[in-house]
């Protein structure tokens, strides 16, 4: 970002002084030291990587079934190169002395997702449609990429500030208290139509400009998988990866994921499916998620998990989602979050939404602190 006239201070650094401060935190450092690594250009991001790592055949004559055991054996490849770039024995200088591949593990990525787009099944609601034929899914997208809006983002968490956010049109939920309800459901098709190649550009200019990772964000990214992985065959930086997403992806989605994205950002709203079918219309809430979470967690990738705390739901929502996070994912930083306010439906119809239709009160926030504390969780330094 621009440097403030005259001071010789970058103005994130004015704004958000917690995020040059925060890695002095050994929590933190040792919590997210992939991500550090990544984006101080020591490390080469994982798609960097991914780029590499050679693979054989013609891929459009493969089935889908012949790209997915490529893709696994292909995935151990790439953990020996990941393994030595994690221990800081491959930096990001010298992968830039690697040839290329003419076809690489991550053209295995885009052919696979490119399938998937003809039968759609990115997210948990495997609505089937051919949306590379131009049929819409249930995320009310075809084959476009929407994106409403891209800049460096001051707001995030401390450690990802300034953030190379680019928020996407569309979504898979339908909550109603949605703040981004305008790009998420009212007008998903808003901004700029995107090719692979703009999306590309937009990720050189943020990470030029100051960002410490890209932001994948919306809405929801989940249905712009295909775009995101295309993309990455034409970005020049060494960027962190960063999955911002309610998670409600299919196996195949993650699997598609875990090796191309360095840090994850996902949100753990609910702590039943009942809530979740009500607030964000969406089945098996809870098992989808966490099973989700807990391939990433497994994998000790670094994770900083958020919880929205709604007013009138600690103990349905937010008791049981800290302690599933403590029982199964002790390595995350979790955001627990206090920023909910009626938006959305809530707003237009407070009646119908009588429990959820005013902010979370200070003894509510102090409660959910207190069972963050009470759990051991990791919260202080990003909440």
């Amino acid at each position: 970002m621009r440097t403030l006239i005259g001071l010789g201070v970058m103005y994130w650094e004015l704004v958000r002084p917690d995020a040059v401060t925060v890695w002095k935190s050994k929590v933190v450092r040792d919590k997210l030291s992939w991500y550090y690594d990544v984006m101080t250009n020591r490390s080469p991001a994982k798609f960097v990587i991914a780029r590499y790592v050679p693979a054989e055949g013609d891929l459009g004559k493969m089935s889908l079934e012949e790209l997915w055991t490529l893709h696994d054996c292909l995935s151990r490849e790439f953990s020996k190169l990941f393994h030595q770039a994690r221990n800081r024995k491959l930096t990001y200088a010298d992968t830039v002395k690697l040839d290329k591949p003419r076809v690489s593990y991550l053209d295995v990525k885009i052919e696979i997702a490119r399938r998937i787009m003809e039968q759609c099944r990115f997210c948990e609601w495997r609505c089937g449609a051919n949306r590379l034929g131009g049929a819409r899914g249930f995320c009310r997208l075809a084959n476009d990429t929407y994106v409403s809006s891209y800049f460096l983002h001051v707001g995030e968490e401390a450690p990802l500030v300034p953030s190379g956010t680019i928020f996407y049109g569309s979504c898979n939920f339908r909550c109603v208290f949605c703040q981004n309800h305008d790009i998420s459901q009212e007008n998903p098709f808003s901004g700029w139509r995107v090719t692979a190649d703009d999306l590309a550009t937009i990720q050189d200019y943020l990470r030029q400009e100051g960002a410490r990772n890209i932001n994948h964000v919306g809405g929801e990214p989940t249905p712009n998988i295909y775009t995101i992985l295309s993309s990455l065959k034409h970005v020049r930086s060494n960027v962190p990866q960063l999955w911002n997403s309610n998670m409600y992806i299919t196996e195949e989605s993650l699997r598609l994921l875990v090796d191309v994205m360095d840090i994850w950002l996902p949100d753990f709203k609910y702590g039943n499916d009942s809530c979740a079918l009500r607030l964000s219309m969406v089945r098996n809430y809870v098992g989808v998620v966490t099973r989700n979470l807990k391939a990433i967690c497994e994998r000790a990738d670094p994770i900083i998990i958020r919880h929205l705390v709604l007013p009138n739901h600690i103990s349905c929502c937010t008791e049981p989602v800290l302690t599933w996070i403590s029982e199964n994912c002790p390595s995350a930083l979790v955001n627990v979050m206090g920023q909910y306010r009626p938006e959305y439906l809530v707003l237009r119809y407070p009646d119908k939404y009588r429990d959820i239709a005013r902010r979370p009160s200070a003894d509510e926030m102090d409660r959910a602190y207190e069972i963050a504390k009470r759990l051991r969780l990791d919260f202080e330094d990003v909440s």
